[in-house]
């Protein structure tokens, strides 16, 4: 009896890893889907917050099933965070910054809800729609640990990978200038032609050229940082070869962003290149939590297995 009621409580760590990527999925689509708002000038569609006009869903017109469809994606994002959070407790053995990251990223998430209705009710004021954005690339890479914990969970732990002050550097000077990139990118969105929502938004003054001149600089500073990392992981691809894969898919990312950073520059912002411009920011930003991460706490399956 007591053996049987244990089975009901105890979520394996298999269960527990699709659980956690489950949620990194949920988050991503939830930054995706809030750039599509924006770019779509969605962004007012429903007023009367929390409802949509007079009922809690939209009757009818564009603008306001995509911002009500919005508020549904970030819902599976709540839930899946909590859920993520509730598995981690019933997950044996799970380490306990695990635990407490997964509940981080559930309470951070349920802290977007005022902040929206502050978003909206501030009639999108740019800064608002900035911290919005930014606070859920800060949930997903509190759910890019938890899922990389769950995978150590399952195949086991490694040694941190190379020196010491090679992952201090990437921590606390990459991880800055990565969120740099991210903050910088944001303003010149919020400088640029895409308010949120066809009403006369206020916007940040600054002139897009501007903006841009100072975010490329930036992300040219990034790029350099990385491939200075990479010849570190290129030496080490013996021992951590699955780190060089992630370096890999990260330089990848990048590189297609810097691409259509120039192309959709010089072609006076179209909304669909700026959304798949935001959907590679947070492909990047959550690859490089990635690589942080795992430098101090590598699975045994980006290992080479002795």
């Amino acid at each position: 009896m007591v053996t049987a009621v244990a089975r009901v409580r105890t979520l394996s760590p298999g269960g527990f890893l699709r659980l956690s990527l489950a949620s990194c999925a949920a988050l991503f689509l939830v930054v995706t889907s809030g750039a599509f708002v924006r770019l779509t000038g969605s962004g007012l569609g429903c007023d009367n917050w929390p409802q949509c006009g007079d009922k809690p869903y939209p009757e009818q017109g564009f603008h306001a099933f995509v911002e009500f469809g919005n508020r549904m994606v970030a819902l599976v994002g709540l839930a899946l965070t909590l859920i993520t959070w509730l598995g981690a407790r019933r997950v044996a053995g799970l380490p306990r910054g695990a635990r407490l990251t997964a509940l981080a990223a559930f309470l951070l998430t349920v802290a977007q809800i005022p902040l929206g209705a502050i978003t909206i009710a501030l009639d999108l004021h740019p800064l608002a729609v900035m911290a919005h954005f930014l606070l859920a690339l800060a949930v997903l890479a509190l759910a890019v640990a938890v899922a990389l914990e769950a995978w150590s969970h399952v195949g086991g732990l490694a040694g941190p990978a190379g020196p010491r002050w090679l992952r201090q550097f990437v921590t606390w000077v990459g991880l800055p200038t990565c969120a740099a990139l991210v903050v910088t990118g944001a303003v010149a969105t919020a400088s640029g032609p895409h308010p949120g929502a066809d009403e006369d938004v206020k916007r940040l003054g600054l002139e897009i050229a501007d903006t841009v001149y100072v975010h490329v600089r930036v992300a040219a500073a990034f790029g350099i940082g990385v491939l200075f990392m990479g010849w570190f992981l290129l030496r080490m691809r013996g021992r951590y070869p699955g780190l060089l894969w992630l370096w890999g898919a990260l330089v990848g990312v990048l590189g297609a962003q810097a691409i259509l950073g120039e192309v959709q520059y010089r072609t006076a912002l179209p909304w669909g290149l700026v959304l798949v411009h935001v959907f590679l920011a947070a492909a990047i930003w959550a690859l490089s939590i990635a690589v942080a991460y795992a430098l101090w706490r590598p699975p045994t399956a980006l290992t080479t297995r002795q």
